[in-house]
Parts: C-alpha cells; structure tokens; sequence
C-alpha cells in the first residue's frame, strides 16, 4: 500500500519561514506527480504545488507563486516544500498526496487537481500567527 508521511507543520509568525517534507512508499510506478494541498477550516481543499518524477515539471497555484518552492531529493525519496513571506491566510492542514503515476505524464499537468490523487497524507498543521 501507499503511504506517505509528512512532517514540518507547526506555529510560524507572520513573515517567517517553514519547510514541510513527505517520504513516500509503496508507489509501484517507475514515475508519477506528487505534491502538496491545504484546507483551511470550512474551506474546500486546493492544490499548492506538485511535480512530475519523469519531466522535473513543477506547477504552483497563483496565490503562492514566487513565494513557495516545491523540490525532490532523490537519494533521500523526500519532497519538500519550502514556504516563504508565510501570513495568516496560509493557515491550514497541508497534505501530501501523488497519483501515483496512474495517469502517465499528461497527467502531470493535472497535479494541482484534488480529485486525481490516489493517495494522501494525513496532514500537518500550518498557522502562521504573532
């Protein structure tokens, strides 16, 4: 089975810096997309940012562009997120989740959609407050 564990939520202030990581298993495709989704309390939950395994491709959603960074380690098999100029309205569960490489690299171009992982993470809490 797919696991995926994330790690790195926690209290940051205003204007601070944070970096979530995830360490998958289990995925039996040689590539897939995998990447990282809020929700916030009554919200729906929205993609963040992903990457393609096979084309390095990354895409973010607009409202954290030029602020977050998505990144893979190989060696390590861990995926980061490194956040940055955090405020309050990025407080939220963040997840990890792939889809496991289920949709071939077209697919890829589809990461920030929710409803195409296959496997999700059980969250970490992110609140940004002073």
């Amino acid at each position: 089975q797919v696991q995926l564990v994330e790690s790195g939520g926690g209290l940051v202030e205003p204007g601070g810096s944070l970096r979530l990581s995830c360490v998958p298993s289990g995925i039996t495709k040689n590539y897939y997309s995998i990447g990282w989704y809020r929700q916030a309390p009554g919200q729906e939950r929205e993609g963040v940012s992903c990457l393609s395994t096979e084309s390095g491709s990354r895409y973010y959603a607009d409202f954290v562009k030029d602020r977050f960074t998505i990144s893979r380690d190989k060696a390590r098999n861990t995926v980061y997120l490194e956040m940055k100029s955090l405020q309050p309205d990025d407080t939220a569960v963040y997840y990890c989740a792939t889809d496991e490489g289920e949709f071939g690299e077209l697919g890829s171009g589809l990461c920030l959609g929710t409803a195409f992982q296959r496997s999700w993470g059980e969250g970490v809490l992110v609140t940004v407050s002073s």
